[in-house]
Order: C-alpha cells, then structure tokens, then sequence
C-alpha cells in the first residue's frame, strides 16, 4: 500500500511523522519535489532518522535551488512541473510520498500538491498541528481531499496536545486519530527508534 503524508501547513511535522512510519512499518520514503536546502534535504533528514533497514529512499523527481513555493523555484530554474513529470518510484515495499508544502501549494502552472496526490491515486494520511489557526486549516484541508474524492486514512497530530482543537476537529471530520507526536526535544535516530517502538503506529487496510 502506497500513502501520502500530507499537511495542513508548512513546518508542522511531516518530515518527522515520515521518519516515524517509515521506522516503525518500514514504508520506503519519496519526496517528489524538494526547494531549497539541498546540502540538507528532507530526503538526508529521513535518511539520519530511521534506521529501519526495510526504508529505501528514493530520489526526489525534482531538486530545486530556491527555498520558496516550487512553482516559483522551478521558473527561475526554467523548469516546468508537470502531472506527466510523476510515477511512482519501482520498489516492492510500500511507499510513503511527502508533499513539498500543503495541498494547495502550487508545483507548477495549474498544478498543485493535491493535483499531484490525485494524479497517483494515493491514500492520505494528514498531518496536523495544535497552533492559533489549526482547526480552520485542517478542517479546510480535510474538505479539498473531500472534493477530489482522496481517501483520508486518518490524522495524526504533531506537537503540543490541545485536547479541545483535536476533539472539534475529529468531531467535525469524522476522522480516526492514528497517533501523535510530541516536539522532540532531541531529535535523532535513538529518538525515533524509541517513539516508533512504543507507540502503536497503525495505518488502516495495511
């Protein structure tokens, strides 16, 4: 089963939410488009944090210079994202994909992250946080998958636990909580390892 980790904004979690399925189920790991940071790439970060020898990373479709929205470090490179740019990486694991950014992120002209998610037909799991703002823009990422028609696997929760945000939001989406994570305050592979090991991280029809 292949899965998409998508969030509900920039800088939330889901590198590290990521890093912890790929530990704890072994999922191969997949970041399409990556902008900006190349000595230090998502991809390097999942590669530093799990230790599941199962996890094969793969590389991205696109490696852009700019740290900024894709579509934009993609023109100043002349490059042009497209739907066509993107298949599945060959592997008999299950594969995980990050998004670069949220769903509505543009990669290139007309096509955005959810373009993208649909375009491959994947599942999703969504990535949350508890910030002033969070409800409103996770309950507005849930109904953009709704309107595709995506099957939303669940939520997962990432950082400080506010009790009152994640109930409304449950409530109002219908979805099954699949597990949180905490701010780490050290962040490397014994971390992860640990956490992996004594949550019990489930992913639905797996």
């Amino acid at each position: 089963m292949n899965i998409a980790i998508a969030g509900i904004h920039t800088g939330i979690g889901k590198t590290v939410c990521s890093a912890v399925i790929c530990q704890a189920l072994g999922f191969d790991y997949w970041k399409p488009v990556q902008a900006g940071d190349l000595d230090n790439t998502d991809s390097q970060l999942i590669q530093r944090l799990v230790s599941n020898p199962t996890c094969q990373i793969h590389p991205e479709r696109f490696r852009l210079k700019k740290p900024a929205s894709p579509h934009y470090a993609a023109a100043l490179e002349n490059i042009l994202i497209t739907r066509n740019d993107f298949q599945i990486p060959p592997t008999q694991n299950n594969l995980l994909l990050e998004t670069a950014g949220g769903l509505m992120s543009p990669l290139g002209n007309n096509f955005l992250n959810i373009d993208l998610l649909e375009h491959l037909n994947l599942p999703v799991v969504l990535v949350s946080n508890n910030y002033l703002g969070s409800i409103n823009h996770t309950l507005l990422s849930y109904e953009a998958l709704r309107s595709r028609n995506l099957n939303v696997l669940g939520l997962v929760f990432v950082g400080e636990k506010v009790a009152s945000s994640e109930e409304f939001i449950l409530h109002h989406t219908h979805l099954s909580p699949l597990f949180s994570i905490p701010w780490f305050k050290k962040l490397d592979r014994e971390t992860i390892r640990e956490f992996a090991t004594s949550e019990k991280i489930k992913i639905p029809f797996l």
